[in-house]
Formats: structure tokens, C-alpha cells, sequence
């Protein structure tokens, strides 16, 4: 068994009156991948902090092999006393550390280190961050949300480099690919305590939600011993007084566990207020254009959104996706074509920054604008403390400021606040930030059946996959165009042949990162693909389209309510073989992408 870097064993830690954690406990072994999850407001990240050594728990013990070095990157990096990249990467490394390790880190991750860190976007303030924590070379890396504010192009870099890495990897993340991709083990935090899964975040909601049957199979055990013990007391027949006695303390007994067996966490209801319907088509965008310092950043793109579409907005940071959305949804004008749009046109933005909530206001104010406490969903008027229960807020948080709630509780309440009003379309910008996976699966399910159009922008390939039927994006030669493809992301990114992104980020990567060849230096030919490397290039996608087929029909067969009943052999068999046609299909993913990058490379070169 590997060694144990870091560990965490019987942590309690109480706020606010209320037990945070109790009895948690995480072991970190050398060269661990493990996925650190539970819902907003668990103490996933407080465990993690406690486990970096930044917040002391009241009781329990932590241990950090001697000579074992933890690194710790949190959500939002600070970067106070620091002017540029290269000067905070610099302080990352210890003693013994590696300059030319820490310029090469950012070469990597596509970072100027003269760039200032006080102008730098989320998304290279997160890159900055990556880079410090692979240039610090430490024996376990903490990550709390690493794939916020990144785009596709750079998430599959960070990947990679995960996936090369000699340390010990302890993740958050709502991203469900990338856990999926990268985690061997899983720490589930419910309810205060720890659960161990020694298997990848893929096998984890399948095996929480066993473990949460058991719960319920449980309780109504326990509920129905508590009735027949209620009837002997009201009609058995009178025993010793001793007798009954002890009998009515045990049924006291009862009671009092079953009050205070543990319970799961409620699920969101989403419940959205719809408009009338507009007419089917609800906007039309002929050859629009937007330029930004004289260079094209939409060059002429024309789509059609009619009453059902979901489609998703891809592209690499700064490419535009925003202002794409703003063009279309008449935020802003482009400088060129025509946007038309029906009449009857119920739009209900959702920005990325959530700016319509202010820290001052309270939790009401902001559901009903200002306008009172009651807000009218549908047919159905609800004071917006009732409203706010179905976002997982307590009864007491309705008069509570928004300054007192957590990212992921403000993403709620974002959402809560964009669905009370009527809409026929959402226009949504990086709507799963912060948010947990179980209220992600309810935002999914939501925008899949929703009866309007979805504009919605996300890097989150999963989130995506789940929703959308189309997929706008740049395209793969032409600075400034945009394409339209069908079906979903995965789908998209074999029509293109590539994510978004990668070549751009490759070529930007290889000069940074790669010496200057001397000025006689003799040019080289390029190496080409391996024919066993072109042939699988070549049958992969097909391979690949076939798997999820595969996967689709074990499914749709396990999906039977009726199966295991009728047939525990098939079941159990179905199954397996579904467990191994997604193995298959993550390799078969993995091998393309690996030698896409590596024909992009060769073709660059």
C-alpha cells in the first residue's frame, strides 16, 4: 500500500452553534486521485482547509508525513503583495525550487509572466494559480473548484497534466467530466461524516444513492416496529406493570431515534414561471458582425432560434461567447447585419457575475426585486420564503442580506431569482458556477424539459451533453467565423475534429514553452502519425459513436423498473457490460484526443 501523505482523522468543527463536521476523517496516499464531494454548504471546503493546515478543527487530528509537502489551490486565488505572474509563481516554489520549472509551468498553462495581476480575467487568474501549484512541485495537491472560469481548450490541458503528475490530487469540483476522467477514490461528505468509496467519482452517484435506499428502507422499518408496539400499547393485553413499564420505555425509544435518524438533504425544485408562447421562430441573425481593436471577433454569422431550441455557446475565453449571446438576445447591436426578433419574445438572463445581487438587499428582495415579499409563479402566489424552500433555503434566510451566503447558495438564489419570472427564452451565462452536482441534475433536467429556448454558455462538457441539441462555436480555421453543429458537445467535437480551443492554445504553449533555436539551426521535417496512429485517428469516432449507442440501449434496458424482478441474471449482467462499454468509450476518448493534439502539433511544426 502506497504511503500516507496527509490525513485527517475524527474532525468536528461546529459554526455558528451548528456541527459542521463530526467524526470526518480523509487519507491522502502517494499518488491518490480522489473527489471530495457532497452538497453546497457540507464543509467541503472548510475540510479541505483544514486539511492545508488554514483552519483548526475543535477536535480530531491532522498528520502530514514528514517531508511530504501539501499545496493548497483555493476557488478565488489571492494575489496580494504580488505585481505580476512570474513574481507569484516565483514565491510558490520552495527552497530547493526550480526556476526554469516555474517559467515552463507558465509556458503551459498559456500565461505572459509579465502580466499583471491586477488587469488579468478569472480565467488567467485561475491559470496563474495552476501553474504556482505544478511549479511548487508539491507531494499533494488540494484543488477546490480548479476548472472555474477555465475554457475547454485549457480544463483538457489541466487534465493531462493531472493525469502525468507523480503527486496526490484531493478535488472539488461540479465539473462531472473531469472527476469522472481523472478520480480513483471518492470522500462523500453528508450530513457531517466522511463515506469512502475506493472507486471514481463514475460509480459514486450509483452507490449513494444504495446507501440512501438503505436509509429509507431503514426508517420505515423503524416507523412500522414503532406502529405495532403503538397497538400493543393501546390494545394487548395487561401484563406485570414491570412488564409494560419497560415496554413503554422502549417504545420512547423508538420514537426518539426515529426523530433523530439521519435524514438526506432535500433536492431543488425548479419550478420556472413560463410566458405565452411567441411564435416559433424567435430570432433571426443575418450575416452579424463585431469587431474588437480592428479585429474580427464575429465575422458574419447567421442562425435561426426557433421555440425549443437548446443551444450551447462554446468557445475558448476572449473568443466572444458573451457578446455572441449579447447580439442575439439585443444587449448590444453588431456592427454589421440584422437580428430580428418575435414580438412576443419573454427573455431571462442569467450573467455570469450575478450582478443583479447586490450584498445589502435580502434573499426576498431579491426574488421580487424590491417589489414586497410575495412572488406569483404561474397561476400560484407564493411569499417568497416558501419560494426560496424550494431552492434549499431555509424558512429564517428569507430576510437574511445576500452578503451572508456562500457561492453556491448564491448560484441558487440566482437561479431563483431569474426563474420567477414568465420567460419563453433563458439566455444563461456559466449558470453551473458554484452550484453542487445534485442541484446541477435539477438545473439539467429543467432546461432539458423546458417548453422555450435555451441559450446557455458553459464549459461544462457533462452539463452540456445533458441539454443541448446544438452547439455554436468558432471555427476551426477562420479567425472570427462561427459555425453552427448539431447535437451535443461530444457530437460537436467530432464534426470539427477538435475542441475548441486546442490548436490556438497548443501553438501559444509550444512558443512560450519551447527554447529559440539557434539562427543556423538546420529545419527538420516534421514527424507524422504512426499508420497504426492514422488508422486509429481515422475509426475512432465511429468507434466511439457506437459505444454510446451501446450505452444508450443498457440504459434505456436498465431503466425497466421491472428487470431486476423478472430477471436478477440479466440485470446484473446488463450492468457489467454497461461498466465496461464506459471504460471503453473514456479510453477510446482519451486515445483520440491524445493524437488529435498530437497531429495539430505535427501539423503546426
Amino acid at each position: 500500500m502506497a504511503a500516507l501523505d496527509l490525513s485527517l482523522t475524527d474532525i468536528a468543527l461546529t459554526f455558528g452553534g451548528a456541527p459542521l463536521l463530526e467524526g470526518a476523517s480523509l487519507d491522502v496516499r502517494r499518488g491518490a486521485r480522489i473527489a471530495l464531494v457532497g452538497r453546497n454548504g457540507s464543509g467541503k471546503s472548510t475540510m479541505m482547509k483544514i486539511a492545508a493546515g488554514l483552519v483548526a478543527p475543535d477536535a480530531g487530528e491532522r498528520f502530514v508525513h514528514p517531508g511530504a509537502m501539501p499545496f493548497y489551490l483555493p476557488q478565488e486565488p489571492d494575489f496580494s503583495g504580488y505585481d505580476t505572474a512570474s513574481s507569484y509563481v516565483a514565491a510558490a516554489l520552495n527552497d530547493a525550487g526550480d526556476t526554469h520549472l516555474a517559467e515552463r509551468m507558465l509556458g503551459e498553462f498559456d500565461i505572459d509572466p509579465a502580466a499583471r495581476l491586477s488587469t488579468v480575467s478569472g480565467g488567467e487568474a485561475k491559470r496563474i494559480a495552476l501553474a504556482a501549484a505544478f511549479a511548487a512541485a508539491p507531494d499533494v495537491v488540494l484543488m477546490d473548484e480548479p476548472t472555474n472560469h477555465l475554457d475547454i481548450a485549457a480544463i483538457a490541458s489541466l487534465e493531462s497534466r493531472i493525469a502525468a503528475s507523480d503527486a496526490a490530487f484531493v478535488i472539488i469540483s461540479h465539473d462531472r467530466r473531469f472527476l469522472e476522467t481523472l478520480t480513483t477514490e471518492t470522500v462523500w461528505i453528508d450530513r457531517g461524516a466522511t463515506h469512502y468509496l475506493s472507486r471514481g467519482f463514475s460509480e459514486f452517484e450509483s452507490w449513494r444513492d444504495k446507501r440512501l435506499e438503505e436509509e429509507r428502507t431503514e426508517r420505515h422499518k423503524l416507523g412500522r416496529k414503532i406502529a405495532a408496539e403503538e397497538d400493543w400499547v393501546r390494545y394487548g393485553v395487561t401484563a406485570r406493570r414491570k412488564r409494560n413499564v419497560r415496554r413503554l420505555g422502549e417504545l420512547h425509544d423508538l420514537r426518539k431515534t426515529l426523530r433523530e435518524a439521519p435524514r438526506e438533504t432535500g433536492a431543488v425544485k425548479f419550478a420556472g414561471a413560463d410566458a405565452e408562447r411567441a411564435s416559433k421562430r424567435m430570432i433571426v441573425a443575418q450575416t452579424i458582425s463585431k469587431r474588437f481593436d480592428d479585429s474580427p471577433l464575429i465575422d458574419g454569422f447567421s442562425t435561426e432560434i426557433v421555440r425549443g431550441d437548446k443551444i450551447g455557446v462554446v468557445a475558448p475565453n476572449g473568443a466572444g461567447k458573451t457578446t455572441l449571446l449579447n447580439l442575439l438576445i439585443g444587449a448590444a447591436a453588431p456592427d454589421a447585419g440584422s437580428v430580428t426578433r418575435s414580438d412576443g419574445l419573454k427573455l431571462v438572463t442569467l450573467d455570469q457575475q450575478r450582478a443583479r445581487l447586490k450584498p445589502d438587499q435580502r434573499l426576498a428582495d431579491a426574488i421580487t426585486d424590491g417589489r414586497g415579499d410575495w412572488v406569483t409563479i404561474g397561476d400560484t402566489k407564493k411569499h417568497a420564503a416558501t419560494y426560496l424552500q424550494d431552492f434549499l433555503f431555509s424558512p429564517e434566510q428569507w430576510r437574511a442580506p445576500v452578503s451572508s451566503l456562500s457561492g453556491g447558495e448564491r448560484g441558487r438564489l440566482a437561479l431563483a431569482a431569474a426563474l420567477a419570472y414568465p420567460s419563453n427564452i433563458l439566455a444563461l451565462d456559466e449558470p453551473t458556477n458554484d452550484l453542487d452536482l445534485e442541484t446541477l441534475d435539477l438545473l439539467q433536467e429543467y432546461l432539458a424539459n423546458y417548453n422555450g429556448a435555451v441559450l446557455l454558455i458553459s464549459h461544462d462538457r457533462s452539463f452540456l451533453d445533458g441539454i443541448v441539441s446544438s452547439i455554436i462555436t468558432t471555427d476551426p480555421d477562420t479567425p472570427g467565423k462561427w459555425r453552427r453543429y448539431p447535437g451535443g458537445y461530444d457530437d460537436m467535437v467530432t464534426q470539427r475534429g477538435r475542441a475548441p480551443g486546442v490548436r490556438a492554445a497548443n501553438q501559444r504553449r509550444e512558443k512560450r514553452v519551447a527554447p529559440a533555436a539557434p539562427a543556423s539551426a538546420p529545419k527538420t521535417k516534421p514527424a507524422k502519425l504512426t499508420y497504426k496512429e492514422q488508422y486509429a485517428l481515422e475509426t475512432l469516432p465511429q468507434k466511439i459513436s457506437d459505444l454510446e449507442k451501446e450505452i444508450a440501449t443498457l440504459n434505456a434496458r436498465l431503466a425497466d423498473p421491472e428487470l431486476f424482478s423478472k430477471n436478477p441474471d440479466g440485470f446484473a449482467a446488463s450492468a457489467a457490460q454497461l461498466d465496461e462499454k464506459k471504460s471503453a468509450l473514456e479510453k477510446a476518448e482519451e486515445e483520440w484526443l491524445e493524437i488529435s493534439i498530437k497531429q495539430e502539433s505535427l501539423n503546426n511544426g
